[in-house]
């Protein structure tokens, strides 16, 4: 479950990754594993213990979003779930850290759709 504030709960079905997790998958942020600046952030491919392979969207840290838009983003996005948009599959949300974990999606970028 995640929570926005006190008053709000949104059971969105939506994993929260841990960091350690989160590291293991991209190397530890290893710049060979960074696919290029979204307007979120840097993005990231990695894997999971799995094998699945999945994309990192980490708040950059000088973007003026706070915890609380970014945990109000997540919750807009879980919400828009559609099989042409990329699938968010969790987030990592702390006070000094915020990121996306999504599917990821060979062959190259969607800006080329």
């Amino acid at each position: 479950m995640l929570y926005i504030n006190k008053s709000k709960n949104y059971d969105l079905d939506l994993p929260l990754f841990d960091f350690a997790t989160i590291l293991d998958a991209i190397n530890n942020f290893f710049l060979s594993n960074k696919l290029g600046e979204g307007g979120f952030g840097p993005v990231y491919k990695g894997a999971l213990k799995d094998g699945q392979e999945i994309t990192i969207n980490r708040l950059s840290r000088y973007s003026a979003q706070g915890t609380d838009e970014f945990k109000n983003e997540v919750i807009f996005i879980a919400k828009l779930q559609h099989r042409n948009l990329v699938k968010l599959l969790g987030c990592y949300i702390q006070a000094e850290e915020n990121m996306l974990v999504n599917e990821y999606i060979p062959n190259n970028s969607l800006d080329w759709f």
